[in-house]
Protein backbone atom coordinates (compact mmCIF):
# COMPACT_ATOMS: atom_id res chain seq x y z
CA UNK A 1 0.00 0.00 0.00
CA UNK A 2 1.29 3.47 -0.86
CA UNK A 3 1.40 5.73 2.19
CA UNK A 4 1.10 9.52 2.30
CA UNK A 5 4.49 11.23 2.45
CA UNK A 6 4.46 14.13 4.89
CA UNK A 7 5.99 17.41 3.83
CA UNK A 8 8.05 19.97 5.63
CA UNK A 9 7.33 21.54 8.18
CA UNK A 10 5.40 18.58 9.69
CA UNK A 11 6.69 18.20 13.30
CA UNK A 12 7.31 14.44 12.91
CA UNK A 13 10.14 15.28 10.50
CA UNK A 14 12.01 16.84 13.44
CA UNK A 15 11.39 13.90 15.79
CA UNK A 16 14.23 11.90 17.31
CA UNK A 17 12.82 8.48 16.42
CA UNK A 18 12.27 5.65 18.88
CA UNK A 19 14.11 2.34 18.55
CA UNK A 20 12.21 -0.59 17.13
CA UNK A 21 12.31 -3.12 19.98
CA UNK A 22 10.11 -5.81 18.44
CA UNK A 23 9.45 -6.73 14.83
CA UNK A 24 5.74 -7.42 14.67
CA UNK A 25 3.64 -8.36 11.63
CA UNK A 26 2.51 -4.71 11.60
CA UNK A 27 6.15 -3.52 11.38
CA UNK A 28 6.82 -5.97 8.53
CA UNK A 29 3.76 -4.67 6.64
CA UNK A 30 4.80 -1.10 7.35
CA UNK A 31 8.27 -1.78 5.87
CA UNK A 32 6.68 -3.32 2.75
CA UNK A 33 4.38 -0.29 2.45
CA UNK A 34 7.39 2.00 2.77
CA UNK A 35 9.09 0.25 -0.16
CA UNK A 36 5.90 0.61 -2.24
CA UNK A 37 5.72 4.29 -1.27
CA UNK A 38 9.39 4.97 -2.07
CA UNK A 39 9.05 3.32 -5.48
CA UNK A 40 5.76 5.08 -6.29
CA UNK A 41 7.48 8.41 -5.55
CA UNK A 42 10.58 7.46 -7.59
CA UNK A 43 12.79 7.85 -4.54
CA UNK A 44 15.98 6.04 -3.57
CA UNK A 45 15.19 6.09 0.16
CA UNK A 46 12.44 6.70 2.67
CA UNK A 47 12.50 6.99 6.45
CA UNK A 48 9.59 6.27 8.79
CA UNK A 49 9.09 9.91 9.89
CA UNK A 50 8.46 10.80 6.24
CA UNK A 51 5.28 8.72 6.47
CA UNK A 52 4.38 10.05 9.94
CA UNK A 53 5.93 7.32 12.14
CA UNK A 54 8.60 8.24 14.68
CA UNK A 55 10.42 4.90 14.67
CA UNK A 56 13.94 4.00 13.57
CA UNK A 57 13.08 2.22 10.34
CA UNK A 58 14.12 3.21 6.82
CA UNK A 59 14.40 1.69 3.35
CA UNK A 60 16.80 2.28 0.47
CA UNK A 61 16.94 0.98 -3.09
CA UNK A 62 19.67 2.19 -5.45
CA UNK A 63 19.59 -0.92 -7.66
CA UNK A 64 18.46 1.18 -10.65
CA UNK A 65 22.06 2.42 -10.86
CA UNK A 66 24.52 -0.43 -10.14
CA UNK A 67 27.48 1.84 -10.97
CA UNK A 68 26.56 4.30 -8.19
CA UNK A 69 29.00 2.62 -5.77
CA UNK A 70 32.48 1.15 -6.10
CA UNK A 71 32.10 -1.38 -3.28
CA UNK A 72 29.70 -2.94 -0.82
CA UNK A 73 30.80 -5.17 2.04
CA UNK A 74 28.22 -6.82 4.25
CA UNK A 75 29.72 -8.23 7.46
CA UNK A 76 33.16 -7.90 5.84
CA UNK A 77 32.33 -9.80 2.64
CA UNK A 78 32.28 -8.16 -0.82
CA UNK A 79 28.79 -8.56 -2.30
CA UNK A 80 26.77 -7.58 -5.35
CA UNK A 81 24.74 -4.54 -4.30
CA UNK A 82 21.82 -5.24 -6.65
CA UNK A 83 21.16 -8.60 -4.96
CA UNK A 84 20.74 -6.85 -1.59
CA UNK A 85 18.26 -4.17 -2.65
CA UNK A 86 15.98 -2.94 -1.34
CA UNK A 87 17.49 -2.77 2.12
CA UNK A 88 15.23 -2.36 5.16
CA UNK A 89 17.13 -1.25 8.25
CA UNK A 90 16.24 -0.74 11.89
CA UNK A 91 18.04 1.15 14.66
CA UNK A 92 21.09 2.10 12.57
CA UNK A 93 24.44 3.27 13.93
CA UNK A 94 26.47 5.27 11.42
CA UNK A 95 30.25 5.67 11.17
CA UNK A 96 31.54 8.12 8.57
CA UNK A 97 34.70 8.15 6.52
CA UNK A 98 36.96 11.22 6.69
CA UNK A 99 36.82 12.26 3.03
CA UNK A 100 33.84 14.34 1.98
CA UNK A 101 32.30 15.58 -1.23
CA UNK A 102 29.36 17.72 -2.27
CA UNK A 103 26.60 16.41 -4.48
CA UNK A 104 23.04 17.36 -5.28
CA UNK A 105 20.31 15.86 -3.12
CA UNK A 106 16.57 16.01 -2.99
CA UNK A 107 14.04 14.72 -0.49
CA UNK A 108 10.56 13.27 -0.89
CA UNK A 109 9.36 15.52 1.95
CA UNK A 110 10.55 18.59 -0.01
CA UNK A 111 9.07 18.13 -3.51
CA UNK A 112 10.83 20.13 -6.24
CA UNK A 113 13.64 21.25 -3.93
CA UNK A 114 17.24 20.19 -4.50
CA UNK A 115 20.55 21.37 -3.12
CA UNK A 116 24.25 20.57 -2.86
CA UNK A 117 25.01 18.72 0.36
CA UNK A 118 28.48 17.87 1.66
CA UNK A 119 28.67 14.33 3.03
CA UNK A 120 31.23 11.63 3.73
CA UNK A 121 32.15 9.56 0.68
CA UNK A 122 32.28 6.32 2.71
CA UNK A 123 29.94 5.04 5.38
CA UNK A 124 29.75 2.06 7.71
CA UNK A 125 26.26 1.28 9.00
CA UNK A 126 25.42 -1.28 11.67
CA UNK A 127 21.72 -2.12 11.89
CA UNK A 128 19.11 -4.79 12.63
CA UNK A 129 17.16 -6.51 9.87
CA UNK A 130 13.49 -7.47 10.12
CA UNK A 131 14.72 -10.98 11.02
CA UNK A 132 16.67 -9.67 14.02
CA UNK A 133 20.08 -10.17 12.39
CA UNK A 134 22.74 -7.53 12.98
CA UNK A 135 24.42 -6.50 9.74
CA UNK A 136 27.34 -4.18 9.06
CA UNK A 137 27.34 -2.51 5.63
CA UNK A 138 30.37 -0.62 4.36
CA UNK A 139 29.95 1.31 1.12
CA UNK A 140 30.50 4.52 -0.80
CA UNK A 141 28.83 6.60 -3.49
CA UNK A 142 25.07 7.02 -3.72
CA UNK A 143 24.38 4.20 -1.25
CA UNK A 144 26.59 5.83 1.43
CA UNK A 145 24.89 9.17 0.74
CA UNK A 146 21.42 7.59 0.94
CA UNK A 147 22.26 5.93 4.28
CA UNK A 148 23.43 9.29 5.67
CA UNK A 149 20.31 11.09 4.40
CA UNK A 150 17.85 8.51 5.79
CA UNK A 151 19.65 8.16 9.13
CA UNK A 152 19.55 11.96 9.44
CA UNK A 153 15.76 11.68 9.10
CA UNK A 154 15.67 9.19 11.99
CA UNK A 155 17.47 11.79 14.11
CA UNK A 156 15.23 14.71 13.12
CA UNK A 157 17.86 16.23 10.83
CA UNK A 158 16.77 17.40 7.37
CA UNK A 159 18.90 17.86 4.27
CA UNK A 160 18.21 21.61 4.34
CA UNK A 161 20.02 21.69 7.71
CA UNK A 162 23.18 20.52 5.93
CA UNK A 163 23.13 23.18 3.22
CA UNK A 164 25.78 25.89 3.21
CA UNK A 165 24.97 29.21 4.89
CA UNK A 166 24.79 30.89 1.47
CA UNK A 167 22.39 28.24 0.15
CA UNK A 168 20.18 28.63 3.25
CA UNK A 169 19.77 32.37 2.58
CA UNK A 170 18.63 31.65 -0.98
CA UNK A 171 16.53 28.75 0.23
CA UNK A 172 14.35 30.78 2.64
CA UNK A 173 12.33 32.58 -0.03
CA UNK A 174 12.11 29.53 -2.32
CA UNK A 175 11.03 27.29 0.56
CA UNK A 176 8.27 29.72 1.55
CA UNK A 177 6.94 29.68 -2.04
CA UNK A 178 7.13 25.89 -2.23
CA UNK A 179 5.35 25.46 1.12
CA UNK A 180 2.53 27.64 -0.21
CA UNK A 181 2.31 25.42 -3.34
CA UNK A 182 2.38 22.25 -1.21
CA UNK A 183 -0.52 23.45 0.93
CA UNK A 184 -2.47 24.21 -2.25
CA UNK A 185 -1.64 20.68 -3.50
CA UNK A 186 -3.05 19.24 -0.25
CA UNK A 187 -6.42 20.94 -0.66
CA UNK A 188 -8.92 18.28 -1.60
CA UNK A 189 -6.72 15.31 -0.55
CA UNK A 190 -8.03 12.60 1.80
Amino acid sequence: MVLKIVRYPEPVLRAKCREVTEVTPEIRQFAADMIDTMRAANGVGLAAPQVARDIQLAVIDVSHNPQCISYLRINGEEVDMVKHMPVIFLNPVLELGKNKESDEEGCLSFPRLRGDIRRSIDAKVTFKTLDGETQVWETDGLLARAFQHEIDHLNGVLFIDRMSATAKVTLKRRLARLMEEWSEDDIGED
